[in-house]
């Protein structure tokens, strides 16, 4: 699990104004996840980290391999739109979660060494001993999941929009 703590004061205090009025901040923690996973979305179509750098390109292995195959994608993390597809959240009273549920989204975060996972050894399409690390080549991360400068400063609008809805005498 991947696991992010914000101490950001402005997001603290409006989290405890919330905590210490309502107890329970399952609807705001909803709006906060939909709001996470919608910029961790908008951060492959961007190709960029939430600290702001822009994801490492694809090696001219993998694209040499693409080609051979006649394959043709956007950017990195674009190969199916699964990844993508799959980022979700859960929230609770208290907390909220954004994660993705792709194979191969933790490899995406965090990257891996080539033969970090084993080898694959079998028969190719030949009938001849093959063998391969997998993965096949150093990964590098492309972390798509996390907060950025800009969600810190959303969050506490958020929380007050919500908070701001709430009918006058729940909000007192």
């Amino acid at each position: 699990m991947y696991k992010v703590e914000i101490n950001d004061d402005a997001v603290a205090s409006a989290l405890a104004r919330l905590s210490t009025d309502l107890g329970d901040l399952s609807k705001p923690m909803e709006r906060i996840g939909a709001y996470l996973a919608k910029t961790s979305r908008d951060r492959i179509d961007s190709g960029i980290s939430p600290d702001g750098t822009p994801f490492a390109p694809r090696s001219q292995t993998t694209l040499n391999r693409y080609a051979k195959e006649n394959k043709s994608f956007k950017g990195p993390l674009h190969q199916s739109g699964g990844m993508r597809q799959g980022i979700f959240h859960q929230y609770g009273p208290s907390s909220v979660e954004v994660g993705s549920n792709a194979i191969q989204a933790a490899v995406m975060q965090f990257g891996a060494a080539q033969g970090a996972f084993g080898a694959f050894i079998g028969k190719d399409k030949l009938g001849r001993d093959h063998f391969h690390s997998i993965p096949w080549g150093n990964i590098p991360a492309r972390p798509f999941l996390g907060i950025s400068d800009d969600d810190l400063q959303a969050i506490p609008g958020i929380i007050d929009d919500w908070f701001a809805s709430l009918p006058n005498s729940a909000a007192q």
